[in-house]
């Protein structure tokens, strides 16, 4: 198993590499001078005063050298100072990545919660109106977009029915005191209960507007391979035996025919994080993809780097833990991949 990490580790430097070239090469290629841009904001500013100012961030050095500094900035733990905000682009990201991270982790928990018992339901009870509920509520939740599912439920619980709160994380006057930076986290520790309820108000409609894509492909993945691995002649052989269905479905079936799944999940996971900026925005909800959002528009080439590494490292990851995944559902995966 150590070999098997170990040669997925060395899989992803270069996979790193090829991202930080690529997204250096575009902002580079871009054209327009943030900084003009930046500081034409500001009113009358003479050409002196953006020169240095180019200088400040080496925007006037050539492609080679910015690209070299970068990297050598990513090996100290620095990814740079932004424009817009003139403090480190790591802060920045640190003060954001916490309620990215909490607004996907519970809306994975949604759509796990739902799809895979869904999935199952609909594979047992296949050609039945259980297994047509649930593929046309998969399809809705795959042809939906989600900034559009995000105002329904705005309009619905918000408008109308007026018992969710409309944005922001938390409702002033909590008396919640930062710690952790994961909301739901500090009101626990703290014991702060009614905070925690709060909380999970204002997380529900964006979790729930984030998680329908993954929900539906996760519950259609989870029933076409259960579908296929109920049929094995190993799962007759346990049904031959007169073991109970349930049993055979849960011990045997269900175990196997995750592997695909385990690889989708881990990469819509791994998409919630990234496509998150529209959601996050109809929500105005304080994480990474709004800051991206609001760096891309202001062209602060520093903080868009460093948040697209941040989504680069995080994809990676989630694969590392996908093949993870496969090597302790099938041992025989870590095996081969330590012979390699």
């Amino acid at each position: 198993m150590s070999g098997y990490i170990l040669r997925r580790l060395g899989q992803a430097v270069p996979v790193l590499l090829g991202v930080t070239f690529v997204v250096f090469l575009l902002m580079y290629l871009t054209p327009g001078d943030p900084v003009q841009l930046f500081m034409g904001q500001a009113g009358i500013v003479s050409q002196e005063e953006i020169e240095r100012v180019r200088h400040e961030f080496g925007l006037d050095r050539p492609f080679v050298e910015q690209y070299g500094l970068f990297l050598g900035g990513i090996l100290r733990g620095n990814l740079g100072q932004s424009i817009i905000y003139r403090r480190p682009v790591a802060t920045l990201i640190g003060e954001r990545l916490p309620a990215t991270i909490e607004l996907t982790l519970f809306a994975s928990l949604i759509a796990l919660l739902v799809a895979i018992p869904a999935g199952v339901v609909a594979a047992v009870r296949r050609n039945t109106w259980l297994d047509a509920i649930g593929t046309t509520v998969s399809l809705l939740g795959v042809s939906l977009p989600g900034f559009w599912l995000g105002l329904i439920l705005i309009f619905v619980f918000s408008v109308m029915l007026k018992v969710l709160p409309v944005a922001g994380r938390a409702s002033y006057g909590t008396g919640l005191h930062w710690q952790t930076g994961f909301l739901l986290l500090d009101a626990m520790l703290q014991g702060n209960w009614p905070a925690f309820v709060d909380i999970l108000r204002h997380l529900v409609m964006p979790a729930l507007a984030l998680s329908a894509g993954m929900m539906a492909m996760t519950m259609r993945l989870t029933r076409s391979s259960l579908l296929e691995t109920i049929h094995q002649d190993y799962v007759r052989t346990a049904q031959a035996k007169g073991l109970p269905q349930r049993w055979v479905i849960l011990r045997h079936a269900l175990r196997n025919a995750l592997l695909p799944v385990v690889t989708a999940i881990t990469l819509n996971v791994g998409a919630l994080l990234g496509g998150n900026m529209v959601v996050e925005t109809v929500f105005s909800w304080p994480g990474l993809g709004r800051l991206v959002v609001e760096a891309v528009e202001s062209r602060d080439y520093p903080l868009i780097r460093g948040c697209v590494l941040v989504y680069a490292v995080t994809y990676v990851f989630l694969n590392l833990i996908a093949d993870l995944s496969y090597a302790l559902l099938d041992p025989r995966v870590a095996a081969g991949g330590g012979k390699r």
